[in-house]
C-alpha cells in the first residue's frame, strides 16, 4: 500500500492543480485519475498536421487570473478570439446578420425585450454574496423558482426569451426548467455578470491558449511524473483518526487527506466510510450535468471570414445550437466549433453517428454556404456519455438545493476536502475556478496539517 502525505481524486484542471500544489510544497502526492487521460472536462487533441482541436473547455477570458498565472508558470501563450465579421441569429428560420453582442436586427420589440431582461439579470446578478449566495436578501425567493418559469413571467417576447435561454440556461447545458434562478445568478455573478458570460471580445470567449488546454494540462501532468496514476478509477474513502485509504479496483494509497475533485455526481458514486455527512451526501444526489455535443469540423481555410462572417451563430432549439470560429493562432485550417446543448443535445445523441454528421453539415451548409458541405475532418465529442464527467460541462444546482445544501459545496467532511470549479466562489464553471479550486484545496490541507502539528 502506497503511503503519500496527500491523495487527490481527479486529474481535471482542479485535480492537477491542488497536485502541482502540493508537490511544490514539497509533500508527497499520489492523483488516481479514472480516464486513460489527464484533462477532466478539457480534452485536446492534436491532428496530423500539427494543428489541435480543443474538445471540451476552450475560452479563456479577462479576470481569470489564476488559469493565466498557469500559462505564464508554463510559457503558454494565449490568442484573441476571432470576432470580426457579422455574427448571425436563427430566428424562425430566417437569418438575421448583426454585429456586436446583441441581436438588434430581429426585431425591435425582441431586442427591446432582449435588453431589459440582460438588465433585470444584472441587477440580480450584483445582490449576490459570492462566498455564501445561499444568505442573498432574496435567496429563498429566488430558488424556489427555475430559470424557466422566470423567462416565461418576465420575457414578453417569445423569440427574447428564446435567446435568452440560449444564453442563460446554455452554459448548463439543461433546459430552462431544470435550474434554479438562484444557481444561475450565483454562477454569473461569479464571473462579473452575465455580459461577460455572453461576450467574446472582453468577455468569458475572449481568448484561447495557443496549443490548446492540452498545453497547459500536459507540463502540469510531467511535473507530477509517477505520481500520477491514470485509468484508476476511485470506489471507496475510508478515513479514521490517522489518515484516509484510497481504493481503486487494483491500488490503494494511504495518506493523511484526500482531496476529491471529480464533478459532484462522480463523487457520488464513491462508497464513503463513515458515510458522509447528510448534506453533503444529499449534494452529490442534487447536482447532476446535463447534455453537451462539442464537435469540431475542420476545413482547408476559414472560409466564412472572407465572406463577412465572424463564424459565431446562434440558433435556439436547433440542432447545432451554437457555432464559433475555432481556429488555431495561425488561421489555418479553418475550424467551426459546433455546440448543441440540452434537450437539442438529447436528440441528437439519439440519432447515430452518420445522421448526426449529416445533420451537423446540413445545418452548417443553411448558415454558412455550399462551402461548409466539404470539411476535411470531424472531431465529435458527446460528453452527456462521458462515463466518468457525468454530463455537461458545470453541474447545476434545481430549484430549492443551493438554500439547502449550498453551505456544503466546500466544507470537508473530516480528512475529505473537496475541489472542483462548482465550488469556486470566483469563476464558478469556468476552468479559470478548477484552478482555484485546486489551490484552495491545497492550501486548505496544509493548513491542517500545521493546526494538528505536536507542539
Amino acid at each position: 500500500m502506497p503511503e503519500v502525505d496527500y491523495c487527490v481524486v481527479g486529474a481535471g484542471f482542479a485535480g492537477l492543480t491542488a497536485a502541482l500544489r502540493l508537490k511544490q510544497a514539497g509533500r508527497a502526492v499520489a492523483v488516481l485519475e479514472a480516464r486513460d487521460r489527464v484533462g477532466g472536462r478539457t480534452y485536446t487533441e492534436v491532428l496530423a498536421d500539427g494543428s489541435w482541436v480543443d474538445r471540451g473547455g476552450a475560452w479563456i477570458g479577462p479576470g481569470q487570473d489564476r488559469i493565466y498565472a498557469l500559462m505564464n508558470e508554463f510559457g503558454v501563450p494565449s490568442y484573441k478570439q476571432y470576432t470580426d465579421g457579422k455574427s448571425m441569429m436563427v430566428v424562425d428560420g430566417k437569418q438575421h446578420r448583426y454585429a456586436g453582442t446583441i441581436p438588434w436586427t430581429v426585431s425591435p420589440w425582441a431586442t427591446m425585450n432582449l435588453g431589459i431582461g440582460l438588465m433585470k439579470i444584472r441587477q440580480m446578478c450584483r445582490s449576490i454574496p459570492l462566498e455564501a449566495p445561499w444568505e442573498a436578501r432574496k435567496a429563498a425567493e429566488w430558488d424556489k423558482i427555475s430559470l424557466g418559469a422566470w423567462l416565461d413571467k418576465n420575457l414578453m417576447s417569445g423569440q427574447a426569451r428564446d435567446m435568452l435561454d440560449v444564453a442563460l440556461a446554455g452554459p448548463y447545458t439543461s433546459a430552462a426548467s431544470e435550474v434554479s434562478l438562484l444557481w444561475m445568478l450565483y454562477q454569473m455573478a461569479s464571473g462579473g455578470g452575465p455580459d461577460f458570460v455572453v461576450s467574446s471580445k472582453g468577455g468569458a470567449q475572449d481568448s484561447r491558449p495557443v496549443g490548446g488546454m492540452g498545453a497547459i494540462y500536459r507540463p502540469m501532468a510531467a511535473e507530477l511524473g509517477d505520481a500520477l496514476q491514470l485509468s484508476q478509477p476511485v470506489r471507496f474513502i475510508a478515513q479514521d483518526d490517522d489518515g484516509v485509504a484510497v481504493r481503486s479496483d487494483d491500488l490503494t494509497v494511504r495518506a493523511r487527506r484526500v482531496i476529491v475533485a471529480v464533478p459532484l455526481a462522480i463523487a457520488g458514486q464513491i462508497r464513503y466510510e463513515p458515510m458522509l455527512p447528510t448534506d453533503r451526501w444529499f449534494l452529490h444526489q442534487r447536482m447532476p450535468g446535463g447534455a453537451i455535443v462539442k464537435v469540431s469540423v475542420v476545413y482547408d481555410e476559414p472560409f466564412w471570414r472572407a465572406d463577412g462572417l465572424s463564424g459565431q451563430t446562434v440558433s435556439p432549439g436547433s440542432p447545432v445550437t451554437l457555432t464559433i470560429d475555432a481556429c488555431t493562432d495561425t488561421g489555418t485550417p479553418g475550424v467551426l466549433c459546433v455546440i448543441t446543448e440540452g434537450p437539442a443535445a438529447r436528440a441528437l445523441g439519439r440519432l447515430d453517428e452518420a445522421d448526426r454528421r449529416a445533420t451537423i453539415v446540413r445545418e452548417l451548409v443553411d448558415r454558412f454556404g455550399a462551402k461548409a458541405a466539404s470539411p476535411v475532418g470531424y472531431h465529435e465529442q458527446d460528453w452527456t456519455v462521458e462515463r466518468y464527467s457525468g454530463g455537461g460541462m458545470i453541474s447545476h444546482a434545481p430549484t430549492g438545493v443551493l438554500t439547502e445544501f449550498g453551505p456544503a459545496l466546500r466544507e470537508p467532511c473530516g480528512r475529505i476536502h473537496w475541489a472542483g470549479t462548482e465550488s469556486s466562489a470566483v469563476m464558478c464553471g469556468w476552468v479559470d475556478g478548477a484552478v482555484r479550486s485546486g489551490e484552495r484545496a491545497a492550501t486548505e490541507v496544509m493548513a491542517r496539517e500545521t493546526a494538528t502539528a505536536p507542539a
